[in-house]
């Protein structure tokens, strides 16, 4: 069981999703990681929200012109996801076991992108073979982008998995370090509690 699924039981997504709503009402940036990615990768380019939850980053790079499909494990979000726009493809499965000819795709996506403290909140042990099997759904010279807590301060469980042992899924799995953030605003990374982390795929 993931540690997200022991965090909320599968049955968060409205929850979540008004959390977000609240702080868009508010005044609040909410898209500051479709913003990043949008600097990353051409309009019209395909991206992969990993871990999607509602939707919010995919729907938005959606907005801006970008072919995108999420995929998640958790049915509450992908529902709220699924309402708010159901013209785009909503997958429901494990990282762990992401297979895109499996589930009717291409494996030439541009860019994926793990937001929302994905990694931290799998399994525990699943890390290597979920950043393996990204890398496996990227294009040659394809960009994989995690956001993520690495202290207690940014995180809703323990804090897990540290920065070199990403750093050593991504090797293990053909990809380099391009560069690394504090924020989705693009910040400098400082040695912080949050960092961003963008791999590319042997061109």
């Amino acid at each position: 069981m993931s540690r997200w699924q022991e965090l909320t039981g599968g049955t968060s997504g409205s929850e979540y999703a008004e959390r977000f709503a609240a702080l868009a009402r508010s005044g609040k940036d909410v898209h500051g990681e479709a913003r990043f990615c949008a600097a990353l990768v051409p309009p019209g380019a395909r991206v992969l929200d990993a871990g999607c939850g509602t939707g919010r980053v995919a729907i938005r790079l959606a907005e801006l012109g970008y072919d995108c499909v999420g995929t998640d494990l958790d049915a509450s979000m992908l529902a709220v996801a699924r309402a708010e726009a159901p013209e785009l493809p909503w997958v429901r499965t494990d990282l762990a076991a992401f297979d895109p000819a499996a589930l009717g795709l291409a494996a030439d996506f541009d860019l994926v992108v793990a937001a929302g403290n994905v990694f931290p909140l799998l399994a525990p042990g699943t890390e290597a073979t979920v950043v393996e099997r990204l890398a496996a759904a990227l294009k040659p010279g394809g960009l994989l982008v995690a956001g993520f807590g690495l202290d207690a301060a940014h995180l809703p469980v323990p804090p897990g998995l540290t920065l070199p042992q990403y750093d050593a899924c991504c090797s293990a799995a053909g990809l380099a370090l391009v560069e690394r953030f504090a924020s989705w605003d693009a910040d400098a990374y400082d040695g912080g509690g949050y960092a961003v982390s963008v791999h590319r795929a042997a061109p």
